[in-house]
């Protein structure tokens, strides 16, 4: 292992196997004493690893989000499921609200400065925001949410630890930010249609990737719309292909 992906003290990662384009290397689950941070899928081998990494035996479960990767197996361990929203505790866990990924998504601090992220921040990549069940505005603020806290490290969802959190948050934020710039200046240009907007705003995106980049795409346009920033004529593209990971 890398020391930049170490555990932090007192933390266990069990990494289910799950692997994708969307789930990395597979869903992160967490081991923190005798609670489990996002169980993952159901999936045997990956619960009895879990069960051996807490040792002396499961206190609770407490879930960033409900996403069936994240939680499928959180009732497998016979012991009280936490699904805390803001301001509320579980076990040695606060929460605190970050939508964007999703309505439900919940960041978990213990120690003050070890955060459990979910899907709100990976270690490598980034986050598909998808227009309905997902909110880039949302997104956006939550991210800044987190970068106003002091932390040392984040264990995300998917992905190896982020020991420069600020560094990450950062990139998150100005990344997006950037993406968004593309595309206003395409629509000022007069570009409208799905193909014009991600030929300009999305042109590094390889082709197998282009249904998710339209999905991407359209939930900036989403957010464009909700803060009266979207051109006449600029319509949310309709009927792009499910996602194979978030070109961002």
């Amino acid at each position: 292992m890398h020391e930049f992906d170490r555990d932090p003290d007192g933390v266990v990662r069990v990494r289910a196997p799950n692997p994708s384009a969307l789930t990395l290397d597979g869903t992160n689950t967490y081991v923190v004493g005798s609670w489990i941070v996002d169980p993952g899928p159901a999936d045997d081998d990956h619960v009895a690893a879990v069960r051996a990494a807490a040792g002396a035996g499961v206190e609770g479960v407490v879930l960033t989000h409900g996403h069936a990767d994240h939680a499928e197996a959180a009732d497998l361990f016979g012991v009280p499921v936490h699904r805390p929203g803001e301001g509320e505790t579980a076990g040695p866990f606060s929460a605190f609200a970050t939508p964007g990924h999703s309505d439900d998504s919940v960041c978990l601090l213990w120690r003050e400065r070890v955060c459990f992220t979910g899907d709100t921040v990976l270690g490598s990549g980034s986050v598909f925001i998808a227009p309905g069940e997902g909110s880039l505005s949302a997104y956006l603020r939550s991210l800044r949410r987190l970068r106003a806290l002091a932390l040392e490290v984040l264990c995300p969802g998917h992905g190896p630890y982020v020991w420069d959190p600020a560094a990450k948050l950062d990139e998150y934020i100005s990344h997006r930010l950037e993406r968004e710039a593309k595309l206003l200046e395409a629509l000022a240009s007069g570009a409208r249609g799905e193909d014009e907007l991600l030929d300009a705003a999305w042109s590094d995106v390889p082709e197998h990737l282009r249904g998710a980049a339209a999905l991407t795409l359209a939930a900036h346009l989403e957010k464009l719309a909700e803060e009266g920033r979207l051109p006449r004529g600029a319509a949310l593209p309709r009927g792009a292909a499910p996602p194979g990971n978030d070109p961002h």
